[in-house]
């Protein structure tokens, strides 16, 4: 895909909307569409990699910066910004690659990248929490990681539902647009 100056403002407007959408209050935990920005970037921005890593880790960085000002002025009790975050940026770096899986864009490989995604950061993400011990203290023991997992389940359904919801917004709303500019060059031709 050629960037554009309205494919970057597009990018911009979507990665604050998704920022925006990420510090809801009352949101559902884990609900929230980086992970599908994440795969959908990999997807179309396969020959411009730095937009397709640059849109989710951007909405996320944008996001924290939010949750830090909402804590420092106590309208929050989440801080945008903590130890070893360093490491969910990481993940969604890695989150990206699975959408450059996604050779040929149809519904079964963007539902298996959806699937694929979250599947992916909740295996990684709540093993990183038990190597570092943070949040709940797990023993370093196979029943201790099992624990950590268990302790990461509420999450891992919103996430599935989201990654699913938002990449059927975000790639729907691709092929619309794709369909609409194919039908607007063949009128013209």
């Amino acid at each position: 895909m050629k960037i554009t100056k309205r494919i970057v403002v597009a990018l911009v407007l979507l990665t604050a909307v998704c920022a925006l959408y990420r510090i809801i209050p009352g949101r559902p935990w884990g609900f929230a569409p980086q992970i599908a920005m994440a795969v959908f970037g990999g997807a179309i921005f396969i020959n411009n990699k730095k937009w397709a890593f640059a849109a989710p880790l951007l909405s996320m960085f944008l996001s924290d910066v939010l949750y830090e000002v909402l804590y420092h002025a106590g309208i929050s009790v989440m801080p945008g910004f903590y130890e070893g975050q360093w490491q969910n940026y990481l993940l969604f770096g890695l989150l990206t690659t699975v959408g450059f899986l996604v050779k040929k864009i149809n519904v079964l490989n963007v539902l298996l990248a959806s699937i694929a995604a979250p599947t992916v950061y909740f295996i990684i993400s709540n093993f990183l929490v038990w190597t570092a011990g943070a949040g709940w203290s797990r023993p370093k023991t196979l029943s201790g990681l099992m624990m950590c997992y268990n302790d990461g389940l509420p999450f891992y359904p919103n996430s599935l539902y989201s990654t699913v919801f938002f990449s059927i917004v975000l790639f729907g709303g691709y092929y619309l647009i794709q369909k609409s500019i194919a039908n607007k060059s063949n009128q013209l031709a």
